[in-house]
């Protein structure tokens, strides 16, 4: 295995609870350089950091939809040097080769020797942020925020979907459920079944990105997914240089060209969440949003 001579550089984490919108703003990223992983999953993430980030969630009893339990997990000192060393030496090991790929794999053997710009997605990073900053103390982080009634919005169909695919799963396998040949899902997030369970929980991983951003200066930066659609070229190039990835015009403005203004407050087309948008106007506020 052949270890690069130039130096290693280290990752953007990007942090950012709407997954469509981060993925727009990383599909660009991606296309002018930033290397995101080799094996994902359907939402763009990087399955060798999705399965560490959710295993350290499960570990204190918290999931994706109620991560906080990690914050008292991380204060263990003890604790937190033991996750941490464990962490590191998965990035070590051949778990890695579904986020290099075999080329890069025979290449680097790890992601902490890439020398190309390279980094990962997952909202969970909100709240394992300070592990991952053990590993990688200079590590740029992005965060990238939406409105929360449109979150609300995507949250409350995705559930929706959820229950529908696991009523009829239900359906098709009660023999194997019976059996225990498998288990069923009917509900992916319970918190996320009403309005305001969506909001508290687009509340929390925003206050957490907050802290986080302002307790890091100019090694964080938050960008707005509403003002990527009403400014693209400019802030995709003010992304581009956050984290070090050359801009490339050609593909930015056709980026551009494929985005569409009307997304950005796309819950406004809805009375009802208009309705629920009124209700939490002051928490809303506390974000930036009208």
């Amino acid at each position: 295995m052949n270890t690069p001579a130039t130096s290693a550089t280290q990752p953007v984490i990007i942090l950012g609870m709407h997954r469509s919108g981060t993925s727009m703003i990383t599909d660009v990223l991606e296309a002018c350089g930033l290397f995101c992983g080799w094996r994902k999953d359907p939402n763009q993430e990087a399955w060798f950091f999705l399965t560490i980030n959710d295993w350290l969630l499960q570990q204190c009893g918290g999931s994706w939809e109620s991560p906080a339990a990690v914050q008292a997990m991380l204060h263990n000192v003890a604790l937190r040097e033991l996750l941490r060393d464990y962490v590191a030496y998965l990035l070590r090991t051949l778990r890695v080769v579904s986020y290099l790929g075999p080329r890069r794999f025979l290449r680097y053997g790890s992601p902490v020797r890439l020398t190309e710009p390279w980094g990962w997605k997952d909202p969970r990073n909100t709240f394992t942020l300070p592990l991952w900053l053990d590993i990688f103390p200079g590590a740029r982080v992005l965060n990238i925020q939406r409105h929360g009634v449109d979150v609300v919005q995507s949250l409350m169909t995705r559930q929706h979907d959820t229950v529908a695919i696991g009523a009829r799963l239900f359906a098709q396998r009660k023999p194997l459920y019976w059996l225990g040949l498998r288990q069923p899902s009917f509900a992916l997030h319970v918190r996320c079944t009403s309005p305001e369970g969506c909001f508290a929980t687009w509340e929390e991983y925003s206050n957490e990105a907050q802290r986080h951003v302002a307790a890091l200066g100019p090694q964080a930066l938050t960008v707005r997914f509403e003002d990527v659609l009403q400014s693209p070229r400019e802030q995709l190039t003010r992304v581009l240089e956050f984290c070090g990835v050359p801009a490339q015009p050609a593909l930015i403005e056709r980026a551009c060209a494929g985005m569409n203004p009307a997304r950005a407050c796309a819950y406004k087309k809805d009375p009802a969440l208009c309705a629920f948008a009124t209700r939490m106007a002051t928490r809303l506020r506390a974000f930036g949003y009208q």
